[in-house]
C-alpha cells in the first residue's frame, strides 16, 4: 500500500512539476509577445512626453493628433478605393466631381462658420474634440454600408467626416498655445504635433490598404475603432484646455476699430496668411489634378497606382522633412522664411511646367510638402509673436479655417482642368504667383522694419 501511495505521490509531483513548467513557459512566451508592444508604447510615451510635454499636457495632444491622423487616412483609403480606383478613369472623374459637388462645395460655405462657432465655446474644447472624433466614428459606420456600392448616401457622410475633421483641426490649433511647456516655442510644439500625425498616417495607410483587401468596408471599421479611442483620449487632456481666461475673439476686419482684429494686431500676419493660403491651394490642386493625370498618363514604366504612390510618398517625405527642420529652427525671421518657401515652390512649379516629366512631378510633390510645412510653422511663429495673448487663440482658429477653404478651392480647380501636364503646372505656378503678388512685398517690408509687438487697448 505504501509502495502504491509513493508511486501515486511521485506521479502527482511529476504532474505538478510538468504543469508548473508549462505555466512558466506560457508566461515566458506571453512576456516575449507582450514586450514588443509594451516596449514600443513606453518608447512612444517617452518621446511624446519629453522636455516637459508630459507635465504641460502637450504629450496628450500629440498622442491625440496621431490617433486623428490614423483614423482620417483609413477613411481616405476607403474612399479612394471606392470613388477612384474601382471604376474606369472617365467614370472615376465623374464620381470625384460628384464628391466635390456634394462635399467640398458645401464645406466651402461651412468652413468660414466653423472657426467663429467654435470660438464661441471656449469652455468646451475637450468636448468639441471628442465630439469631432465620435462623429467620425459613427459616420465611418454609416459609410461602411454604402462604400461597396458607391451609393449617393456615401457623399453626405463624407461631407460630415470632412467638416468634423476640419473642426478638430481648428480646435487643435487653438489648444496648442495653452499647453506649451516652459521655454518651448510654438513652432517646436506645432512641429511635434504635426510630425506625430504624419508618422501615424504613414503607419495607418498600409494597414488601411491591407484591410481593404478583405473588403471595401473594412478600413472604415478600422477608422471606427480608432476614432472611438480618440473620443476617450480627448477627455484626458488637461482641464486648462477648456479655460478661456484672458481671451477675446479676433476678427479678420476691425469693424471701425472698436475691437481687436488680425488686421489691427499684426498686418504681417495677414500677409503670412495669404502666402500660406497660396501654398495650401497648391496642395489641394496637386492632389486632385495629379490623381487623374497620373492615372491616365502614369510615370514611365510604372502603373497608375505606383505612379500615384511615388508622388504621394514624395509629398509625405517633403512634409515630414519640413516639419522636422521647423522643430530645429529658431523662431526668428519667419517673414523671410515664408517668402523663401513661396519662392522655392513657385520656381519649382515653373520648372515643372517648362520641363514636364515624371521626375519633375515627384520633385514638385516633395517641394510642395516641404514648403507648406515650413511656411505654416512660420505663420504660427508670427501669430505667437505679433498677436497679443488676449486674442491669440482666436487668431489660430480663424487662420486655420481660411487655410482649409484655400485647400478646397485649389482642389476644385484641379478637378476642373483638362488632363494636360504643362497646363496644370502652369496653373499651379499661377496660384503661387498670385499669392506672392499679394504677400511678398508686405512680408519683406515687415522683415526690414522689424515688427513690434502690438498692444490691445
Amino acid at each position: 500500500m505504501g509502495h502504491y501511495g509513493g508511486v501515486a505521490t511521485a506521479r502527482s509531483s511529476g504532474s505538478t512539476d510538468g504543469s508548473g513548467r508549462l505555466r512558466r513557459a506560457g508566461r515566458a512566451v506571453g512576456r516575449a509577445l507582450h514586450l514588443p508592444f509594451t516596449g514600443t508604447a513606453r518608447s512612444i510615451r517617452k518621446a511624446t512626453h519629453a522636455h516637459g510635454a508630459g507635465e504641460s499636457g502637450l504629450g496628450k495632444l500629440i498622442e491625440l493628433h496621431a490617433v486623428n491622423g490614423a483614423g482620417d487616412v483609413m477613411i481616405t483609403v476607403a474612399l479612394a478605393s471606392t470613388v477612384f480606383f474601382s471604376v474606369p478613369t472617365d467614370q472615376a472623374r465623374g464620381r470625384v466631381a460628384l464628391y466635390l459637388a456634394i462635399t467640398m462645395a458645401p464645406f466651402t460655405l461651412l468652413a468660414p462658420v466653423i472657426g467663429p462657432l467654435l470660438d464661441r465655446m471656449p469652455h468646451g474644447r475637450r468636448a468639441a474634440m471628442a465630439g469631432a472624433m465620435l462623429a467620425r466614428a459613427l459616420l465611418a459606420l454609416t459609410m461602411s454600408g454604402a462604400v461597396a456600392t458607391g451609393g449617393l448616401e456615401l457623399y453626405p457622410a463624407a461631407l460630415g467626416v470632412l467638416v468634423a475633421s476640419k473642426a478638430y483641426g481648428v480646435v487643435r490649433s487653438a489648444v496648442v498655445p495653452r499647453l506649451l511647456p516652459p521655454r518651448f516655442s510654438l513652432v517646436k510644439a506645432n512641429s511635434r504635433v504635426t510630425l506625430a500625425g504624419l508618422l501615424a498616417t504613414g503607419i495607418a495607410a498600409p494597414i488601411g490598404a491591407g484591410l481593404s483587401r478583405i473588403g471595401p468596408e473594412w478600413p472604415l471599421y478600422g477608422a471606427f475603432c480608432v476614432f472611438v479611442a480618440g473620443t476617450f483620449l480627448a477627455f484626458t487632456l488637461p482641464h486648462k484646455v477648456d479655460s478661456s481666461k484672458g481671451e477675446a475673439r479676433a476678427r479678420l476686419s476691425d469693424r471701425g476699430g472698436r475691437k481687436p482684429s488680425l488686421r489691427t494686431v499684426g498686418v504681417p500676419v495677414l500677409n503670412g496668411l495669404y502666402a500660406n493660403a497660396a501654398l495650401r491651394a497648391l496642395s489641394g490642386f496637386l492632389i486632385f489634378f495629379l490623381a487623374f493625370l497620373l492615372r491616365e498618363h502614369p510615370l514611365s514604366g510604372q502603373s497608375a497606382a505606383v505612379s500615384l504612390g511615388i508622388v504621394g510618398v514624395s509629398a509625405g517625405v517633403g512634409n515630414a522633412l519640413g516639419t522636422a527642420v521647423g522643430s530645429l529652427l529658431r523662431a526668428r525671421g519667419p517673414e523671410v522664411l515664408i517668402v523663401t518657401m513661396l519662392t522655392i515652390a513657385l520656381g519649382m512649379a515653373m520648372l515643372c511646367a517648362a520641363f514636364f516629366g515624371g521626375l519633375m512631378v515627384a520633385v514638385l510633390g516633395a517641394t510642395a510638402g516641404l514648403t507648406q510645412a515650413l511656411a505654416k510653422l512660420s505663420l504660427d511663429a508670427m501669430i505667437q509673436r505679433d498677436v497679443p495673448e488676449e486674442v491669440r487663440t482666436s487668431a489660430f482658429a480663424r487662420s486655420e479655417t481660411l487655410l482649409q477653404v484655400a485647400w478646397v478651392l485649389g482642389g476644385a480647380i484641379g478637378i476642373a482642368l483638362p488632363l494636360n501636364g504643362i497646363l496644370g503646372m502652369s496653373v499651379a505656378a499661377a496660384l503661387l504667383a498670385l499669392g506672392a503678388a499679394v504677400s511678398v512685398r508686405g512680408l519683406l517690408g515687415a522683415a526690414r522694419r522689424g515688427t513690434p509687438r502690438p498692444r490691445v487697448a
